[in-house]
């Protein structure tokens, strides 16, 4: 969510007023702190393994993106729970706390991937799909940062033009909120696109797949808004004095839309439990790709945190709302979310929540994307290059170009890699060359990283894996700068600012580094960095 300000963490269960299940007595496992444990808690994947203090209550609170009810160790210790679950870990104590479901604990084998595997087995199994093949092809490019919200058809073909003019491939064009009609009414806005099929086929031609921006609010003074809730397809109030919406009271108690404030504006939610509310989405999401060729959709919002104010058709708690809303896009080969619950092993692209411009939001990308892997969640998307925030990029703001050219190599060899700031305006020609040297790169690397994500659409493996993950104890627990796509592609993206060295972990066997030097590990070496260089090792079959 673009402007959720900081996390909530409380150790009290949030209440929502249709409990799913009853209060059953608390459950508490105190588990062996002295291992490395990683949680599914993808927004925190910096602070894994733990080792500060951090409490988390998962029941209606996602934490800005992806969470998983899931604990794991470098031991071979799987925590899981079909339900919400409480955890603490504080002064070398982790205990976790079950107040709606078992909390179920397996000794699985002896390290992280014993563990991961166990899981991916028996909680989520990979589904064998994958989402398109495109996004582990080409760049994406997102409209958000250039046109914020006033998306409009001339605009967005200058970007698609100027993608192409610039010597960047044609992808995936994501045409970012606020180019509908209104909240719910998901129409072209005439004014801003007077021609859509025209603006389409013009996109299409130029070698480029849409997607769309939607979210499961409608806005309270439209004509969806009133013809949906005649037909009971909102959240809505606990009672007549909770109604802020100002709605005759006169209606019948499902009348009356729960108005839920998110961070622009105030709507009424759709009650995904209510099969005629996700039939009505779908329908809605199917007419655009039949009447105008639309690709796919950016499923946004979605967040537990907005199912907890309200009561739906039937008693399901605010994390299945938000599991819901991730089913939609399964049937969307074209789709992507920042929020999901419970969603492993399944063939959606999860992005992580938005980052700053700073370089300390470049430091969480691979403990972030790495923690996703591990949660099941192979195809990761590590937010937007440069960052999400748009004010970092409006008018006189400082912008940071060697920034910028640092985040597009850490996403070159990702499983993905999405602009939205587009780097023709931003960055002086030597900045711009290095970014479209990255760009090239991830084209070299293209069929491998495809071949890596095809696989882990069978096995559920991750596509970019924690040097943990595939060798175990050997001390690279903590080891949060550089990663393995698969298990021959090392990378260690620069992540300092004016850096012109870089260590580097070398696992063990023989690598073949970016410069062409052939390397035995395993050792700790330093390689010189330059503005172009993005330190890779292929390991050799020798």
């Amino acid at each position: 969510m673009r402007k959720q300000i900081g996390y909530i963490i409380t150790t009290i269960a949030i209440l929502i007023g249709n409990p799913v299940v009853s209060q059953k007595p608390m459950q508490q496992l105190d588990l062996d702190a002295d291992k490395n444990w990683w949680a599914g808690i993808i927004s925190m994947g910096e602070m894994m393994p733990l080792s500060n203090s951090l409490t988390i209550d998962m029941y209606g609170n996602n934490y800005g993106n992806q969470v998983q009810p899931l604990l794991l160790s470098d031991a071979g210790d799987v925590v899981w729970s079909e339900t919400p679950f409480q955890f603490s870990y504080e002064n070398g104590k982790l205990v976790a706390i079950g107040d709606y479901g078992t909390i179920a604990h397996h000794k699985a084998g002896k390290s992280l991937k014993e563990a991961f595997q166990y899981a991916n087995a028996n909680y989520f199994n990979a589904s064998r799909r994958m989402p398109s093949e495109a996004f582990f092809r080409v760049p994406q490019y997102n409209t958000w940062i250039e046109l914020t919200y006033n998306q409009n058809q001339k605009d967005i073909l200058e970007y698609a033009h100027n993608i192409i003019k610039n010597g960047m491939p044609p992808g995936i064009l994501m045409i970012d909120d606020n180019w509908q009609e209104d909240y719910g009414t998901w129409a072209w806005h005439p004014g801003r696109f007077p021609d859509p099929k025209a603006m389409m086929e013009e996109l299409h031609q130029l070698g480029f797949k849409v997607m769309l921006w939607v979210c499961p609010f409608v806005s309270p003074d439209s004509a969806t808004f009133r013809e949906m809730a005649q037909k009971d397809l909102f959240i809505t109030s606990k009672s007549v004095e909770e109604d802020k919406a100002g709605l005759p009271t006169e209606l019948p108690k499902r009348h009356r839309p729960k108005m839920i404030q998110w961070w622009n504006g105030v709507s009424a939610v759709l009650d995904l439990s209510n099969p005629d509310a996700v039939a009505w989405f779908k329908k809605t999401l199917d007419f655009l790709q039949s009447e105008y060729g639309i690709d796919g959709f950016k499923f946004d919002a979605g967040d537990s945190s907005y199912y907890t104010q309200g009561e739906s058709v039937k008693p399901i708690s605010a994390n299945e709302h938000t599991r819901l809303f991730a089913k939609i896009g399964l049937d969307y080969p074209f789709n992507e979310y920042r929020a999901t619950w419970k969603m492993g092993g399944q063939p959606l692209i999860q992005r992580l929540r938005d980052k700053k411009h700073t370089w300390e939001d470049l430091e969480k990308l691979v403990p972030q994307m790495g923690l996703a892997g591990i949660m099941g969640y192979p195809f990761s998307c590590p937010d937007m290059i440069g960052g999400g925030a748009f004010r970092s990029f409006l008018n006189d703001a400082e912008i940071d170009q060697e920034l910028i050219v640092r985040s597009a190599q850490s996403h070159a060899l990702m499983p993905m890699m999405q602009f939205s700031v587009a780097p023709w305006r931003v960055l002086n020609e030597t900045h711009l060359n290095a970014v479209l040297n990255a760009v090239k790169l991830r084209e070299k690397f293209s069929d491998y990283i495809l071949k890596t994500a095809q696989e882990s659409s069978r096995t559920g493996e991750p596509i970019l894996r924690l040097l943990e993950y595939t060798y175990p104890h050997s001390g690279y627990a903590n080891v949060k700068d550089q990663f393995l796509l698969g298990d021959t592609l090392l990378v260690a993206p620069v992540l300092e600012k004016g850096a012109t060295k870089r260590k580097v972990d070398i696992p063990p066997g023989k690598w073949r580094s970016f410069t062409g030097k052939t390397i035995k590990g395993p050792k700790k070496i330093t390689v010189s960095v330059g503005l172009d260089d993005l330190p890779y090792f292929e390991k050799l079959n020798l």
